[in-house]
């Protein structure tokens, strides 16, 4: 259930297996929030924009389906930005996850005061925290004990809990970095640390990819290498019935009987669905919060735009007052192709649990708002030659303290269900190479258990 990127991988590794599957899918296209339009030569993600290299699932999917001569990388300079105190300030050269891995960059910054600098430097020295004496801890108390308060309000908000539309004092860093977690276990010193892997593992062409035709592109290649009858679009199930065999009652009338059912659909939906079933882990499927966000593209003709857009864009912390976007990317400078001669492509991320009622908000409305931002920040003049607003209501998981914990208990009480398996965003890893990671372990699992 759920014709996602997490879905549709774990059909694919079924179908690799050469066991008879088929896929159920609520809305009349495939892909979840991952859409690509083009649109007057504009080539729009409505979603996310690119596959981290770290995580190799993704790129891997990518070569088997045939695209690996379609994957660029980003455009250099690969430079982020923060708003502070109105300007755009750039992030430290040779940062991951915005913290620096050189003591220089990190002296010049003038992100950070020079008592911030100093106190974000004191990790060198500072000793590790006794393994396991703290359990989970937020992403910011895990920045303010290792790097002080400036950074989380400056890096660690923005960048890190913005990747996720979150509370940076809620979200759980063992679930989200846990690779920050473990450079601190093995190294005590959290710059020393991503510096050696950076030494170790050089990133040459950045440490994203995207397909020349967006990472749409993925989703039809994928959906286009299953069997014809095995996707079924406007096909929501409304209902599970009895034990392996279930029955699935869909909204149309229809219903299909299934030995295995791979649940890769969002939280509350399939706490919905188990409540007749085992009504205890539907409690614990849809105790994991979400926030809802919308991304709003702009076209411009790119002499209206002022800035240079040297760069991949901007990100806008929490303490910084009046301005809607919670971050910028500059599409057409990140991304080689993404618009026509002439024209730059922005695209303004709002609501979040930053602001709940983003979507309360018409179209018109939140283009106003990114608009003005943009033309506050960018110094853009006239108006925007192209815009289109893609909602996500209710589809941006929160991985707050304790969700691993909570997946160990769900894991637990899917014991009681034999033949269900949940897998998705919105419980095993929140970006495309985690999702695509998962759903063939579900699909693999799957195939064992048929």
């Amino acid at each position: 259930m759920g014709g996602g990127i997490s879905g549709l991988a774990a059909a694919y590794e079924l179908q690799a297996r050469k066991v008879r599957h088929v896929v159920l899918e609520r809305a009349p296209r495939v892909g979840g929030v991952i859409r690509t339009d083009q649109v007057d030569g504009f080539t729009l993600d409505g979603g996310p924009d690119a596959l981290l290299v770290q995580k190799p699932a993704a790129v891997e999917l990518c070569r088997e389906l045939g695209l690996g001569d379609r994957l660029v990388p980003t455009l250099p300079p690969r430079t982020a930005f923060v708003l502070r105190a109105g300007r755009l300030h750039p992030l430290p050269a040779h940062s991951v996850l915005g913290i620096p891995t050189r003591v220089r960059p990190l002296a010049a910054t003038r992100l950070l005061s020079a008592a911030g600098r100093i106190r974000m430097a004191a990790d060198l020295v500072l000793p590790a925290g006794a393994p396991g004496a703290r359990g989970d801890e937020s992403v910011a108390s895990f920045f303010a004990r290792r790097f002080g308060q400036e950074t989380v309000d400056y890096i660690a908000e923005p960048l890190l809990a913005g990747i996720h539309a979150g509370h940076v004092e809620r979200l759980s860093i063992r679930a989200l970095f846990p690779r920050l977690v473990e450079a601190e276990r093995t190294h005590g010193s959290i710059i020393r640390a991503l510096a050696a892997r950076r030494r170790r593992a050089p990133a040459p062409g950045g440490p994203f990819r995207s397909l020349r035709g967006g990472v749409g592109e993925l989703v039809m290649a994928l959906a286009g290498r299953l069997a014809p009858d095995v996707l079924r679009t406007g096909a929501g199930v409304r209902e599970i019935r009895g034990r392996a065999p279930y029955r699935l009652l869909l909204d149309t009338g229809a219903s299909v009987t299934a030995g295995q059912v791979v649940l890769a659909v969002p939280g509350p939906a399939v706490a919905a669905l188990l409540r007749p079933l085992d009504p205890e882990l539907a409690e614990q499927c849809g105790s994991i919060p979400h926030t809802s966000t919308a991304t709003v593209a702009l076209g411009y003709p790119r002499d209206a735009i002022g800035h240079d857009l040297r760069g991949t864009g901007f990100v806008v912390p929490r303490v910084e007052r009046g301005v809607s976007v919670m971050a910028g990317t500059w599409v057409s400078s990140k991304w080689p192709g993404r618009a026509p001669p002439g024209q730059a492509l922005l695209r303004g991320f709002v609501g979040g649990a930053r602001d709940g009622s983003a979507l309360d908000r018409t179209d018109a409305e939140l283009v106003a708002a990114v608009h003005r931002d943009f033309t506050q920040l960018l110094d853009i003049s006239g108006t925007p030659s192209l815009a289109r607003v893609y909602r996500w209501p209710g589809l941006n998981p929160q991985y707050e303290v304790g969700h691993l914990e909570r997946l160990a208990a769900i894991d637990a009480g899917l014991e009681r269900l034999p033949g269900v398996q949940i897998t998705g965003a919105g419980f095993r890893g929140v970006g495309i190479p985690d999702c695509i990671a998962a759903g063939r372990a579900a699909g693999a699992a799957a195939s064992r258990a048929a």
